[in-house]
């Protein structure tokens, strides 16, 4: 697999702890030649599970310190960030156009330059590493993880497993609604009055499921039944295949969450991430 070439890592200061069971170590790496700006929490006391970079959902997002100390409270070492062109990162955030090739591929590197950033950290060696995130990180992840081999493991919150356009088909019936009642994806496209024209200047439509065919290493998705953002009846039905071909993959599917349910998931994903960890040898 194509391997990517990253800048070294900055540290700005020795570990100070935190109020909670935790320390933090802010760092800068760089990602095509641009410094982003994020902090890597660790367990104060414990053995160190694993470690894992946390990929944004949309949005101009800063760092989620709060998900990264509730890791750190689990025994895993996680590294959090500031998007390019939003808090103490540079570069430009790129906002009308955040779903083409390109920028989802930008930002695959971003994560990946990220995921680097924890394997050189002495504190770190020999710990299994993985790619983490919410909602457009399931389509950023498999980019990620197939352009680069050193991610041991991923788990997507509410990620995709549709091409971009899918979703879009989607979130545009439901308006981006949970509910108790949620359409499926068949529902969405049928009440669609033209054909969706996918725009040539956006690149590919991203498809996970072409990445994910190609990878090697355990996964984990968390759904939310009435999740009204992504096609969760696609995505489940898109991994089953994946699935049945023999790929180390698992979803949940949890009947009364919607699309924002890292809190209420939180354990049983930190849970799923220390047993997969246990039977990784690196």
């Amino acid at each position: 697999m194509k391997k990517i070439a990253f800048l070294a890592v900055i540290l700005l200061g020795s570990l100070s702890a935190s109020g909670d069971d935790s320390q933090t170590e802010d760092i800068v790496f760089n990602s095509h030649n641009t410094p982003l700006a994020g902090s890597i929490v660790f367990p104060k006391s414990g053995t160190i599970h694993a470690a894992v970079v946390f990929v944004h959902g949309s949005g101009p997002q800063t760092r989620p310190m709060h998900w990264a100390k509730r890791f750190a409270a689990h025994g895993v070492a996680a590294l959090v960030y500031d998007k390019r062109g939003v808090g103490a990162s540079g570069g430009d955030y790129e906002k009308r156009y955040a779903v083409t090739e390109k920028n989802l591929n930008l930002l695959a590197d971003d994560a990946l330059a990220g995921l680097n950033a924890l394997r050189n950290h002495p504190k770190l060696a020999g710990v299994p590493h993985g790619l983490t995130g919410i909602s457009q990180a399931g389509w950023i992840v498999p980019i990620a993880a197939e352009k680069d081999s050193g991610a041991d493991f991923m788990v997507l919150w509410s990620g995709p497993v549709s091409k971009v356009s899918e979703e879009d088909i989607y979130s545009k019936y439901t308006r981006d609604k949970d509910g108790e009642r949620v359409p499926s994806y068949q529902e969405a496209l049928d009440a669609r009055l033209l054909p969706y024209i996918w725009p040539s200047y956006l690149g590919k439509d991203s498809n996970p499921s072409d990445n994910l065919k190609t990878l090697d290493m355990p996964g984990l998705w968390v759904f939310g039944e009435r999740d009204g953002s992504v096609p969760v009846d696609l995505s489940i039905e898109r991994l089953n295949v994946l699935i049945d071909a023999g790929h180390a993959y698992e979803y949940a599917l949890m009947s009364s969450l919607g699309h924002n349910n890292m809190g209420e998931t939180f354990s049983y994903v930190a849970d799923w991430i220390k047993r997969t960890s246990a039977t990784l040898s690196r």
